[in-house]
């Protein structure tokens, strides 16, 4: 979990042709607007303003990227996509930043990975659904994909077993792991998972680089 922790601030774009051009994989945070994306990407990077969590869901409306790496080497990218399907946000900004999201999904072309975020009280959104279709293609070429079950600590055990099943049914071969920001529920595991996403070439059973606190 320390790569994690390396999590800078490295730039912010209202559009995809702002997006500097990386030769690092990078990894995309996605989902509606509030399910916890934001407290997920603070959460695992152990930061707690690095991705901006408004208590008015719908107002981060650009892309922003965040560089990981120890020593000062970059050697990949998250980034963090504008929530959608938010109703008080302008009908007009929806369709552009569906058109944006899509693109992005689509073209980017050192993206290797995305998680999207989900509450589990709501389940899969039509939304969604229509993300999944988008990347479809790509992750049947080997695009990473993962379902983060939000604010899991919310629902009993039995409940959480049940969205997790059917999640699983729905997430057509990408992955599934239920998350809590509250109760750390899910941290160690999605953080690893990325970590192996992103190193490839790791020996097997390697783990993620030690973290050292301050």
């Amino acid at each position: 979990m320390g790569w994690l922790h390396t999590a800078k601030f490295l730039t912010t774009a209202p559009q995809l042709h702002f997006l500097p051009a990386l030769d690092v994989p990078e990894i995309a945070f996605v989902g509606r607007s509030n399910a916890g994306k934001s407290t997920c990407i603070n959460t695992l990077t152990q930061q707690k303003q690095l991705a901006f969590a408004s208590k008015k869901p719908g107002r981060t409306q650009h892309i922003n990227l965040f560089s990981l790496g120890k020593q000062g080497v970059m050697d990949a990218v998250l980034t963090d996509l504008p929530g959608y399907g938010y109703a008080a946000v302008p009908k007009q900004d929806k369709i552009r930043w569906q058109q944006v999201m899509a693109n992005y999904l689509v073209t980017r072309k050192n993206l290797m990975g995305i998680v999207l975020m989900c509450d589990p009280r709501h389940g899969m959104t039509e939304l969604d659904e229509i993300l999944l279709d988008v990347i479809r293609p790509r992750v049947q070429e080997g695009l990473k994909f993962l379902i983060v079950l939000t604010k899991s600590d919310k629902l009993t055990r039995s409940e959480a077993t049940k969205v997790l099943s059917i999640t699983k049914l729905q997430a057509g071969g990408g992955e599934v792991m239920l998350f809590s920001a509250p109760k750390k529920k899910g941290v160690e595991e999605v953080a690893q998972l990325l970590w192996k996403w992103a190193h490839p070439q790791a020996p097997a059973g390697a783990e993620p680089p030690a973290t050292v606190d301050a």
